[in-house]
């Protein structure tokens, strides 16, 4: 079967930790389709008891439930999800798709297989969205686990659900947390019993204005010994032609990147320079080329990227301390930031670097 690009399918993934209220959310997002449109639901249900299938099917015809049980989509089912996937696509040609891995799961292999060449022609990622037990953040079995850090990390937007349930001071200790991501979510929201308005599958975000991380600017009064190999020429007081010019907040709004054209952040401080990049979410890094050209980037207070390589997604992180690279289970774009303490006129030759970096 082949779509163009107009007729993909929207697709939603939704995630959270065991007991966080994915199915009830799922069921009353189902609840609000529009008349006449026909959803399909794929649930990744670890254990091998249909029990999902029974909540969410409300046994209209145009709403087709299925269950993959058994294991994990990203792991022990893995094999065989893209084809079971693809069949029931086929099967029930949905206006709509979403999909519930296991609350057990690294839910970021889904994804990768959701935007793989072999689902270009059908599938529309939309908004992956995490719901949240707050008291879960506060177990710290929970709260350090690979998985549910992930699966955070993961969310354009998070749900704090449960919220009739639990203490105010729980709530926004939770929301505090979440908010520590980076980069950041797109939006946080609280809810009971499972209540999320469909508009939010779709909904469209303006592009993050910089800064990128809000963790990343140095201290008021900090200093840093400028290094000998410079990468980012220092500008003269004539030579500014090559800075980005200002655009207003509406404008910005407005623009997306495409594949190979980021988009270019630029902050005007007195006592530092600093430049940010948003890539397209296509965009494919050679990871060895791009560790190179940020490992002997100089001089840096701050640099801090998410990026999209061939094999993972990676982000790093360089201050004064050091240099440290991490698998990320972050998959909306790949993005960077970058704070030095001198101004510069060489924010657009090295974009062109960085461009050089991607996979051809």
């Amino acid at each position: 079967m082949s779509r163009n690009s107009e007729k993909r399918i929207p697709t939603n993934v939704i995630v959270g930790f065991l007991g966080s209220g994915k199915t009830t959310a799922i069921a009353r997002l189902c609840e609000q389709r529009p008349a006449g449109e026909n959803w399909s639901v794929l649930i990744n249900e670890f254990g091998v008891v249909s029990i999902d299938h029974a909540l969410v099917d409300s046994g209209e015809e145009e709403i087709a439930v299925e269950e993959l049980g058994g294991g994990c989509a990203c792991c022990t089912l893995s094999l065989v999800f893209q084809p079971l996937l693809r069949q029931f696509i086929e099967r029930t040609n949905p206006a709509r798709l979403i999909i519930e891995p296991s609350g057990v799961s690294h839910p970021a292999n889904v994804v990768d297989i959701l935007r793989s060449p072999e689902f270009a022609d059908l599938i529309d990622l939309r908004n992956i969205i995490c719901l949240v037990d707050p008291k879960d953040a506060e177990d710290h079995r929970w709260r350090q686990s690979a998985v549910f850090q992930d699966q955070l990390q993961l969310a354009d937007i998070v749900v704090l659900n449960w919220t009739d349930n639990r203490d105010r001071d729980l709530i926004d200790r939770c929301r505090t947390w979440v908010e520590s991501f980076r980069p950041p979510k797109q939006l946080i929201l609280e809810t009971s019993f499972g209540e999320i308005d469909s508009a939010l599958l779709d909904r469209q975000f303006a592009l993050d204005r910089f800064p990128l991380f809000a963790d990343a600017h140095p201290a008021p009064g900090h200093s840093h010994t400028q290094l000998q190999e410079l990468n980012l020429v220092p500008q003269s007081d004539q030579s500014i032609a090559d800075r980005a010019e200002p655009q207003k907040a509406d404008q910005l709004a407005q623009r997306s990147p495409t594949p190979g054209r980021p988009l270019r952040f630029q902050n005007n401080e007195p006592n530092f320079d600093a430049c940010g990049w948003i890539f397209h979410v296509d965009d494919i890094f050679d990871r060895d080329e791009l560790l190179d050209l940020l490992g002997y980037v100089h001089p840096i207070v701050r640099l801090k990227g998410v990026f999209r390589c061939e094999d993972d997604w990676w982000t790093i992180n360089r201050a004064k301390e050091g240099t440290s690279y991490a698998p990320s289970a972050y998959r909306r774009d790949s993005r960077l930031e970058i704070i030095i303490d001198n101004k510069t006129s060489g924010w657009k030759e090295f974009e062109a670097k960085l461009v050089d970096c991607l996979v051809r």
